[in-house]
């Protein structure tokens, strides 16, 4: 009975806050589904949650594929498989490297200013006001976040993916002296639809958990400032440890769908 209250305790807030989280979605595509949808603010944080974190994706894919083509260049050199480079540091970028280092970049700068941003409203109680005129929180504020972000991310993750590849061209070519036309070759060769399919799923799956999270630790705010600093650490921390355990069950799940032995 004790491990059980051991682990009913450890287990339980985990269990509340997927509930709360559930409940958030589930509200949230029930006012997509209504039509509830102001163009407005959603193009402005698509604005914000798309443009503005171009910067910091393009440069992560792109060092991230050159440091890893120089690693695997390294390694392959001594088997004389230098041609293998192109392919592997693409289906790396692909399948995990790219939605997950995008999903985590997109976290830690969008995630955090939408949980401080829903925070503040709410513990200065401008949340309740809304309530006050009639106006749903969850259409005004986490729908036009929710749709930005599922429609965002894929984009994200596919300039994550395209800078990282071409940052591997560039270093794998041109600065350790592969063929580059093995390169090409190779990477075509190996390179298919579903790892694409794989990146853009990876990647919508990934800006639901951030948006989810970012407004759920924001709404549930409280305690002032310390609240919101609170809340938006809270969010930078679960939607990181959610994005690299989810990442884990999507490979599995994807690549049963998507078999790399079929190509």
């Amino acid at each position: 009975m004790r491990v059980f209250s051991i682990f009913s305790g450890l287990f339980s807030p985990i269990l509340a806050s997927l509930g709360e989280l559930a409940m958030l979605a589930g509200d949230t595509f029930g006012s997509i589904a209504r039509g509830r949808i102001r163009m407005g603010l959603t193009i402005r944080q698509i604005a914000e949650i798309g443009f503005g974190s171009q910067l910091v994706v393009v440069v992560t894919g792109a060092f991230t594929g050159a440091v890893f083509t120089a690693q695997a260049y390294f390694q392959f050199a001594s088997l004389n498989m230098e041609t293998a480079v192109g392919p592997v540091v693409t289906l790396a970028m692909f399948r995990e490297l790219g939605p997950a280092l995008t999903g985590l970049m997109v976290a830690g700068r969008v995630g955090a200013a939408m949980s401080a941003e829903i925070g503040t409203m709410k513990v200065t109680q401008q949340i309740d006001a809304l309530r006050a005129l009639a106006v749903n929180p969850v259409d005004y504020l986490v729908v036009p976040r929710a749709l930005a972000m599922l429609i965002s991310m894929p984009i994200l993750v596919v300039e994550c993916v395209g800078l990282g590849v071409l940052a591997s061209y560039y270093v794998g070519v041109h600065v350790l002296g592969i063929t580059g036309v093995y390169f090409v070759a190779n990477v075509q060769k190996f390179t298919e639809g579903s790892d694409i399919m794989m990146s853009l799923i990876k990647g919508f799956v990934f800006g639901g958990l951030i948006v989810f999270i970012s407004c759920r630790e924001g709404l549930r705010a409280k305690d002032g400032a310390v609240g919101v600093g609170r809340a938006t650490t809270a969010t930078v921390v679960t939607s990181s440890l959610a994005i690299l355990i989810t990442n884990f069950f999507l490979t599995m799940a994807l690549n049963i769908l998507f078999p790399a032995g079929q190509r």
